[in-house]
């Protein structure tokens, strides 16, 4: 029972379920926010678990490309398959399944359109990223980022069938979020990054460098997200939290700049996992209070004479 137990734990190790709860809760978030009641069951409930399975299965293809360097870095060297504890086909044979349950209850039980962009997030994710982005060019995780900003997207699609601004506004907010959250990250474990020859932005163009990046991002990020403020998507509620949590970001960022120790990053980083979901929290939250939505003011001409 014991062994069983412990290769469960290691398939849903495979899975990174961390990561893949934040990408579920923003799918979740856009499947409230599509609908201006409640989203029906089968897409919340089909729909969320198919969303999850795709996200599981390509965190477990990731890991199986990225077993030879994971084995050499700090942060990943004890994950099931550089400890051996799960065998390459064994991943494999998971990975696979997961993701064809995953296409085939989209397709049967949400809607095709929902299927299609998830299991293009998935190869973008899982292949795209990982096996060319990520070795290529320093920029890798700015243009691999847009899989992982699909969620919510697919959560929208997945209630209405058809693609929306709205959405896409969450997509971006996602995107440009997504190039601060992981360089924090890249900076703190940029030794392992070296070790391994990975091309991540601190590597190749210096630290200094990346804490400008990540400062001009930053910027970018407070101002697209009052976007569903400014476009009538979201009330008062959601733009002062936007803004509380947006400033938030920008102090770790600027802080980041002359750091007080080597530790501020990964505390940048942990600060950025924190924002995202009180960001979408907000949003959630907003999308059923009863206040009137920002609506722009007509201007009225009085006639002549």
């Amino acid at each position: 029972m014991n062994v069983a137990l412990a290769k469960a734990k290691d398939f849903w190790a495979l899975t990174k379920p961390r990561v893949v709860a934040l990408i579920v809760f923003t799918a979740v978030v856009g499947m409230f926010l599509a609908t201006p009641g409640l989203p029906g069951w089968q897409p919340l409930i089909v729909g969320s678990l198919g969303i999850w399975l795709a996200a599981a299965g390509a965190a477990a293809i990731n890991q199986i490309l990225d077993a030879r360097i994971d084995a050499q870095m700090a942060r990943t060297m004890y994950r099931p398959l550089p400890r051996a504890s799960l065998t390459e086909g064994q991943a494999v044979a998971f990975a696979l399944v997961l993701a064809a349950i995953s296409m085939l209850m989209l397709v049967l039980w949400v809607n095709t359109l929902t299927a299609v962009l998830t299991f293009a997030s998935l190869i973008g994710y899982a292949v795209i990223y990982t096996v060319f982005l990520k070795r290529a060019t320093p920029q890798n995780i700015v243009i691999g980022g847009a899989a992982g900003a699909a969620p919510p997207v697919l959560g929208w699609t997945a209630v209405t069938g058809t693609l929306d601004p709205h959405a896409l506004l969450l997509f971006l907010i996602i995107f440009i979020w997504t190039p601060p959250h992981f360089w924090a990250l890249a900076i703190f474990r940029r030794a392992d990054y070296e070790k391994v020859l990975i091309p991540m932005l601190p590597i190749t163009h210096g630290v200094e460098v990346t804490r400008w990046h990540i400062l001009l991002y930053t910027v970018l990020l407070l101002l697209v997200t009052l976007l569903p403020y400014l476009t009538g998507m979201a009330s008062f509620f959601y733009l002062g939290g936007a803004i509380v949590l947006g400033f938030g970001f920008l102090y770790y960022a600027i802080r980041l700049m002359n750091p007080p120790d080597e530790l501020f990053a990964l505390k940048t980083f942990n600060y950025s996992i924190l924002y995202l979901a009180a960001l979408f929290a907000f949003l959630l939250v907003d999308h059923y209070l009863p206040q009137p939505r920002f609506l722009p003011v007509p201007m009225v001409l009085e006639p002549a004479g």
